[in-house]
């Protein structure tokens, strides 16, 4: 069992559905895992990409983290009977001689090749992701059908702003969500304020989520608590620095809904410091980790089951993303839900052509792997920037 080549592209993305209007020119890597396991006449291929919202890590993956994975011994990347990949000896791989903190974006890195690893293994088995997750690790659990969503995006808008936000919201809910999350904290409270009662006042919402992106500071996140605490929210996301603990603990003793966090924490040390300094209530908050992010799948069960040991329960573990890779580990893990980012960040916007959203539940793709072939606009991105592998 070998991986014979590893590809890696970096593509813009943009957070509107018109990738005309600005937005901060992010940028995700593609990557492609090439095994030496053949079907059909072709090599099995894994895909991933580095999830939303950060940044192309193709420096590191291409001079760091790749070619510790072409490099290894057949028997470091495959499992005991050698016949498939086993992503976590091929994580030790990619992280051997790393040390202990420093974290930066190398999590990212690891993350997006840990991915495609997932799914070039899935498909070896020839099994959905989440059917391969579940026989794994383990676990007990009776794979579901359909995963519980909820749709993210609401950025602010340059121009003709509420009504470019109350038109996003329709369309979420004509694609079947009933659950969404919009953004705030760059703007002024009152103009949020507006934002906030134009998406709740639509028809077919029954929770409305706020996402602040990290923008307070102690008064304004003590001010903007005070605002939204009478509205009855699904949750409050990120408030603040996300290493501010001190501001977080004390907009959590103030504000009495649900707060959510953890989506720019990427390591267990982190998430250990969140859980000892943020002043979050376990039967009530949420956790927002990404799990590619937090050095991919290994990385984010760490956090997952310190936490749990310490209390949370599996459900309060919405992770952070919006993608299909994602959507498998839900099912396949228990936990409460998955973000969907329906009209941002194409081509991984919303989910594969087939799956259907219905009273905010998501099918499940049944395809091997992660199911990116099945996603029109994704499975043409990888194809037209790395080729027919």
């Amino acid at each position: 069992m070998h991986i014979v080549d590893i590809r890696e592209r970096s593509i813009a993305i943009s957070r509107y559905a018109d990738p005309a209007i600005p937005s901060g020119g992010l940028t995700t890597s593609l990557v492609a895992v090439v095994t030496d396991v053949m079907r059909a006449g072709k090599p099995v291929v894994g895909y991933g990409f580095s999830s939303v919202g950060r940044f192309a890590q193709g420096g590191l993956i291409r001079e760091r983290f790749a070619p510790r994975l072409l490099n290894a011994a057949d028997e470091a990347l495959s499992d005991d009977a050698g016949k498939n990949l086993d992503p976590f000896r091929a994580w030790a791989v990619m992280m051997a001689g790393e040390k202990p903190g420093g974290h930066g974006e190398r999590c990212v890195a690891v993350g997006t090749l840990d991915m495609a690893i997932w799914d070039a293994a899935a498909k070896i088995a020839q099994v959905p992701l989440h059917r391969f997750l579940t026989d794994r690790l383990g676990r007990n659990l009776v794979n579901p059908s359909r995963v519980r969503v909820y749709a993210g995006g609401g950025y602010l808008y340059p121009k003709n702003d509420i009504a470019c936000l109350s038109d996003e919201m329709r369309r979420f809910a004509d694609l079947g969500f009933t659950h969404a999350k919009i953004k705030i904290g760059s703007t002024s409270l009152d103009q949020d304020r507006r934002r906030i009662d134009a998406a709740a006042q639509l028809p077919g919402y029954g929770h409305l989520a706020v996402d602040a992106m990290n923008t307070y500071d102690i008064d304004t996140g003590l001010a903007a608590a005070a605002t939204l605490g009478p509205l009855g929210l699904w949750w409050f996301e990120d408030v603040c620095d996300p290493l501010d603990f001190t501001t977080q603990a004390s907009v959590a003793a103030f504000y009495e809904g649900p707060i959510a966090a953890g989506e720019a924490l990427f390591s267990l040390a982190e998430a250990k410091l969140l859980d000892q300094h943020g002043g979050l209530r376990r039967a009530r908050d949420i956790l927002l980790f990404d799990p590619v992010h937090c050095y991919g799948l290994p990385g984010y069960l760490k956090i997952i089951e310190y936490l749990v040991m310490k209390g949370w329960p599996a459900q309060a573990f919405w992770p952070h993303g919006g993608h299909l890779f994602c959507l498998h580990l839900v099912a396949a893990l228990g936990l409460g839900g998955a973000e969907i980012n329906p009209l941002a960040f194409r081509p991984f916007r919303g989910l594969a052509d087939a799956v259907e959203i219905a009273d905010g539940f998501a099918d499940l793709p049944q395809a091997p792997g992660v199911g990116f072939e099945l996603h029109s606009e994704v499975w043409q991105e990888f194809r037209r920037v790395l080729g027919d592998c």
